[in-house]
């Protein structure tokens, strides 16, 4: 646990003076600000550990079901809360000898979607349907085409390889039993999607994979215990690390940069979204930063705090991370002593950023930014259907030298997020990430690359409801094969797209952003993406002088 407590001190006193551990076990909603009674349905993941166990039966035969139906893959599809888990599982765990494999499909991008359309073996692939609302435009569309891939694909009814997992009453449970889906996994309700790892939305994928789902749930037991109302907040592991961040944040320290051993890369997403949708509103928030190659100790303001997240008996050292600490940088360190004590982090997270809510005064369990998004995106697919074009944003500069504006002046603590709505696909990645990196060491802000629309269910909360110190790169392309959204609930008109979709997710972003006057400029890309993010990257180095300002 944080071993700096120096910082942390008055923020302890001031939770155990309040009684807020006590207070937040008896789901006593002023805890938080507003006093909601609703706050008092949200906390449903504090009992994940006794609870889910009861599950554990019918986890085994859904996953038996699987493995007897000669299953190899599953197809999960979500967004935010409902993949991020999954994927954390599946990348972190990989299937077990037996059991089928597990990828996470959570974009709209027509070339990435056809590409996992092509790659299907149908009869032996199933389909995980998961949000908690059931009424996600994105993750619906991506059932219907799905099951239309599906029911041309194979013999027999395409619903006996469809399941799902929502929330009692959502839409889906209709559309499920109207399309004849194997099983409905009814979830609790009381548990908002990004605390939902350790609930049916990740357990679920978790067995389909043959994780050991009884070892995850004791370990995260066992922080459990150590969290409880009897324990001695100095002890409580939860409080010692809100207070921690939150101290930081105080200070200016608000860039959490992660720092990850590499076999639990994937819990740094789904850290991502726990903390950046959590935090980031009323103008306050702590910006994860993941996947970052660390740096030398000049190359970062003093805006950053460093998390090492190491998983025991990993040989790579972190050599930086000492460079960091003494050169005054925060880092704080955590030790993991197995792939399957996750569900112990998971917990201690949860609970950790539900006391951030508490020190920084803000609601965590809700997220009124990313309706602004959806509200301007649905606006932007009722002006194509009747008129065929998406509305532009207005004033949205385009073009690289734009870019270079937004990034010339960036100051001492802004942060710059690359948006790209473009096919996650390893050779995009790669050249995202030297663009982030020539971003980060010229104008030493961090920098941070989110995969649209993924990113608007996690860090996009906290883009337009944060202090307002970043500036937003985005980067659209038109794949050169578009696919249709078949009909259904999400299409009522005959010519919405997955491109056009996408289109209207990036617009609906950026509006929002300018209406939370953010500063946003848009480079759309032509031909293959990865060679145009490649060639946008040159650009800027010849034109945008920023390098060097390190030194």
């Amino acid at each position: 646990m944080p071993a700096e407590a120096h910082r942390a001190d008055p923020l302890l006193v001031d939770l155990e003076a309040q009684q807020v551990i006590e207070r937040i076990w008896r789901r006593d909603p002023s805890v938080w600000p507003g006093s909601s009674a609703e706050l008092e349905d949200r906390l449903g993941w504090l009992d994940c550990p006794e609870t889910m166990p009861a599950d554990l039966p019918r986890l085994a035969d859904h996953a038996g079901r699987l493995r007897n139906a000669g299953i190899a893959q599953v197809l999960l599809l979500g967004m935010g809360g409902s993949s991020l888990a999954p994927e954390m599982y599946a990348r972190t765990f990989g299937a077990a000898p037996g059991f089928p494999s597990l990828t996470v499909v959570d974009t709209t991008d027509p070339q990435a979607i056809a590409d996992v359309t092509r790659s299907l073996d149908a009869s032996r692939t199933a389909f995980l349907v998961a949000t908690k609302s059931g009424k996600t435009t994105e993750t619906l569309s991506l059932f219907h085409h799905f099951y239309q891939a599906t029911r041309r694909g194979t013999p027999g009814r395409p619903g006996d390889r469809f399941f799902a997992i929502t929330d009692p009453g959502s839409p889906l449970v209709a559309v499920a039993e109207s399309h004849g889906f194997a099983k409905v996994f009814l979830a609790d309700a009381t548990i908002g999607g990004r605390f939902s790892a350790l609930s049916l939305f990740g357990l679920v994928p978790a067995a389909s994979l043959g994780v050991d789902v009884r070892r995850l749930l004791r370990s995260a037991h066992r922080a459990r215990s150590r969290c409880l109302p009897d324990v001695p907040v100095a002890k409580n592991p939860a409080a010692l690390l809100a207070a921690e961040l939150a101290g930081h944040a105080r200070t200016g320290r608000d860039k959490l940069t992660l720092v990850l051993s590499p076999g639990l890369a994937a819990f740094g997403d789904w850290l991502e979204q726990l903390i950046a949708e959590s935090t980031g509103k009323d103008g306050k928030g702590l910006l994860p930063v993941v996947g970052e190659p660390l740096g030398e100790p000049s190359g970062y303001g003093d805006d950053r705090l460093f998390v090492r997240v190491r998983l025991a008996g990993d040989s790579e050292a972190e050599p930086g991370l000492e460079r960091l600490r003494a050169c005054g940088h925060p880092v704080i360190s955590l030790e993991v002593s197995d792939v399957h004590e996750l569900g112990e982090q998971i917990f201690v997270w949860e609970l950790a950023v539900a006391l951030i809510g508490h020190l920084m005064a803000i609601d965590p369990f809700d997220q009124p930014n990313v309706e602004s998004s959806k509200r301007a995106t649905r606006d932007a697919i009722s002006s194509f259907r009747a008129t065929g074009a998406l509305p532009e944003a207005a004033q949205l500069p385009s073009g690289p030298d734009d870019v270079g504006a937004l990034l010339v002046d960036a100051a001492p603590g802004d942060y710059v997020a690359i948006h790209a709505y473009l096919p996650p696909e390893p050779a995009v990645r790669a050249a995202l990430e030297e663009l982030r990196d020539w971003i980060r060491t010229g104008t030493r802000c961090a920098a941070t690359i989110g995969f649209g629309p993924r990113f608007l269910h996690s860090t996009g909360q906290l883009h337009k409801g944060d202090a307002g110190h970043g500036r937003f790169l985005q980067l659209t392309w038109d794949a050169p094969d578009d696919l249709p959204v078949p009909g259904g609930d999400v299409d009522r008109g005959p010519s919405l797209t997955f491109g056009v979709l996408t289109a209207a997710l990036a617009h609906g972003d950026a509006a929002a952003l300018l209406r939370a006057g953010r500063r946003v400029a848009r480079v759309h890309l032509e031909g293959d993406p990865a060679a145009g993010v490649r060639a946008l990257t040159a650009v800027l180095r010849q034109r945008t002088p920023i390098e060097g300002r390190s030194s």
